[in-house]
């Protein structure tokens, strides 16, 4: 399986790597730091030294199998072999806008006890949908209250729990359309002391501190009892 750096160290921006896999425009590597898509968030991007070529990567995804990444180059006329030995260049910035807006996704689902029907990180803006019901939010109230969790600057705790647990305890899931990867090992878990502690697999910033201030942008009736709830940068 691909080594999943990004889970080891998620601030490491540059690692050095050996192809595994061809598949046109798309290659595996036998680590990487570059996220795949899943679970709302985007794939990383940033580039692939070889030599003296540098190759812009424009997507990741999970590869031929579970546990695999693949990467995407711009275009299948690259002159990569496998055993290759290549260098990856995070693009920094994206992913770390990524990643807070990420957590603070997390914060923002602590503060609406319902269910979440899905959800989009994006670095500018994301969203959460809620089961929302009779529960009523006020997108005034929601920023005051998550900026004052982002105040708090907690710390941010990374662990792990078996498949068998999470059978055992369903309700850690908050998200509805989004169910924790199954037969690839342990399940990761991402827990802020006192407010939110679930199973992710996304890339999450280490402190509150680091998130900066955020707002409420909009409240979306999407249907009967379902909420889109937006979060930007503020």
């Amino acid at each position: 399986m691909t080594r999943l750096r990004f889970y080891e160290d998620s601030y490491l921006r540059s690692l050095n790597a050996v192809v595994s896999l061809i598949d046109g425009a798309w290659i595996e590597l036998d680590q990487t730091i570059f996220y795949p898509e899943g679970g709302g968030q985007p794939g990383d991007t940033g580039e692939l030294l070889n030599g003296g070529n540098c190759i812009n990567i424009i997507d990741t995804r999970k590869g031929h199998k579970p546990g695999f990444v693949k990467h995407q180059l711009t275009d299948d006329q690259h002159t990569l072999q496998v055993g290759d030995k290549v260098t990856l260049k995070l693009d920094w910035e994206r992913r770390h806008k990524h990643m807070r807006m990420h957590t603070a996704m997390h914060l923002l689902g602590s503060l609406v006890p319902v269910p979440v029907t899905g959800g989009s990180v994006g670095a500018e803006k994301s969203r959460l949908d809620f089961d929302l019901g009779e529960h009523q939010v006020n997108k005034d109230d929601l920023t005051e209250r998550i900026n004052a969790l982002i105040d708090a600057r907690h710390e941010v705790e990374f662990g792990s729990i078996t498949e068998a647990f999470l059978d055992a305890n369903p309700s850690l899931v908050r998200t509805m359309s989004v169910q924790p990867p199954r037969g690839v090992g342990d399940i990761r878990t991402v827990r802020i002391a006192d407010v939110d502690y679930q199973p992710c697999g996304g890339t999450h910033v280490n402190s509150l501190a680091e998130i900066g201030r955020v707002r409420i942008s909009k409240i979306e009736n999407k249907g009967r009892r379902n909420r889109r709830i937006h979060l930007v940068f503020d």
